[in-house]
C-alpha cells in the first residue's frame, strides 16, 4: 500500500518548517506510522516482530516518545507497503531530523527528562493558555524571580547549577519574541503576585516586566483576584497548547513535583479547556489586569 498524499505533503511541510525541534518530529512521524499500520490492518505485536522489538516498542514509536532508528523505520515502510524511493527518502530524513538534539539538549545536566517534551512542544505551539496558583508563568519570570523558584526547589544545588537553571528558563522564553512566536494567554492567581518571592525588590522588577510583556500583541494576561472566590482549578496549574499542525492534537500539561502528565485524549483535553474556559471568564480581563498590576507596583 502506498502512503497517502495527505501524508507526503504533510512530512514535506515539517521538513520545509521544522518547528519545535525533534519532539514534535518524532511525535508527527509517530502518527503516520500509525495511520499506515491501520490502513494495512497490521497488529502492534506483527509490526513488533518485523523490526525485531515488541508491541510496547511500536506504541512508545508510534506516540513519539522515544528516538528513530533508520533501519527499523525502513522495514516499517515495506512492511506498510511504502515502496516508492522518494516517498521512503521522505520519511527517513524526518526519522533523521527528529534524532537531532535540540536547543535544550545543552541543559540535559540540569534538565528533566520530562521537561523536554514541553520545549518542544511550546517552540511548536500557536496558542499557550496557562493558569499558575503559585508563580507567575515560567515563560513570563524575570531572572531574578526564576532564581528565587529555583532556589525553593534546588536549595542544595550549587549556585553554578542554579545559574545555569536560570539560564534556561529564559532561553525558553524567545519563543514569545521570536519571528513565529505562540499567542499566550495566561491567567495568574493573585497570590502568585502577592507571595514575596525573592523580596520586595525581586517582585517589583516581576511586576514591572509583566507590564511590558502585557504589551506585546501576542500575550494576554488575566489576574484572578481574591475577590471572586472559589476557582475551578483550584487543584493545580494547567497548561494546555494548540498547533496549527494538523497531526498534533491539543495537549494538556499538568506538572507535578517530580514529574508531569501530558494528557492528548480528546475527553480529557475537552475538560480541562472548560475549566479554562471558566477561569478566564471569572479572572479581570486584559485591561483590567493592567490597571491591578500598576496599583500593585505602586506598592511594592
Amino acid at each position: 500500500m502506498a502512503a497517502q498524499p495527505e501524508y507526503d505533503s504533510s512530512v514535506r511541510r515539517l521538513l520545509a518548517q521544522p518547528r519545535g525541534g525533534p519532539t514534535v518530529l518524532r511525535i508527527v512521524l509517530g502518527t503516520h506510522l500509525r495511520r499506515l499500520r491501520e490502513s494495512c490492518g497490521i497488529t502492534r505485536e506483527a509490526a513488533g516482530e518485523a523490526i525485531r522489538g515488541s508491541h510496547a516498542k511500536i506504541s512508545r514509536l508510534e506516540l513519539g516518545r522515544v528516538g528513530y532508528k533508520e533501519r527499523d523505520v525502513a522495514d516499517l515502510l515495506t512492511l506498510y507497503g511504502v515502496l516508492d524511493p522518494e516517498q521512503r527518502e521522505e520519511f527517513l530524513t524526518l526519522a533523521r531530523h527528529a534524532n537531532n538534539p535540540g536547543w535544550w539538549h545543552q541543559y540535559s545536566d540540569v534538565m528533566p527528562s520530562w521537561l523536554e517534551t514541553l520545549l518542544g512542544l511550546e517552540e511548536a505551539a500557536s496558542v499557550i493558555r496557562t493558569y499558575e496558583v503559585q508563580f507567575v508563568p515560567g515563560l513570563l519570570q524575570t531572572a531574578e524571580y526564576a532564581r528565587a523558584v529555583t532556589l525553593l526547589g534546588h536549595a542544595q544545588a550549587s549556585e553554578a547549577e542554579i545559574e545555569r537553571r536560570v539560564r534556561l528558563r529564559m532561553r525558553r522564553q524567545e519563543l514569545l519574541t521570536g519571528p513565529h512566536g505562540p499567542k499566550l494567554w495566561a491567567v495568574i492567581d493573585e497570590a502568585a503576585l502577592r507571595r514575596p518571592l525573592g523580596g520586595p525588590g525581586v517582585m517589583r522588577g516581576q511586576v514591572e516586566h509583566l507590564l511590558k510583556v502585557a504589551e506585546l500583541p501576542n500575550v494576554t494576561l488575566q489576574v484572578a483576584p481574591f475577590a471572586i472566590g472559589g476557582l475551578a482549578a483550584a487543584g493545580g496549574p494547567i497548561t494546555l497548547l494548540r498547533f496549527t499542525e494538523p497531526d498534533l492534537p491539543d495537549i494538556v500539561y499538568l506538572e507535578q513535583l517530580t514529574s508531569a502528565l501530558y494528557l492528548d485524549k480528546r475527553a480529557e483535553v475537552e475538560a480541562y479547556m472548560v475549566v479554562m474556559d471558566r477561569l478566564c471568564a471569572a479572572a479581570d480581563p486584559h485591561d483590567r489586569t493592567v490597571g491591578f498590576l500598576r496599583r500593585l507596583h505602586a506598592e511594592l
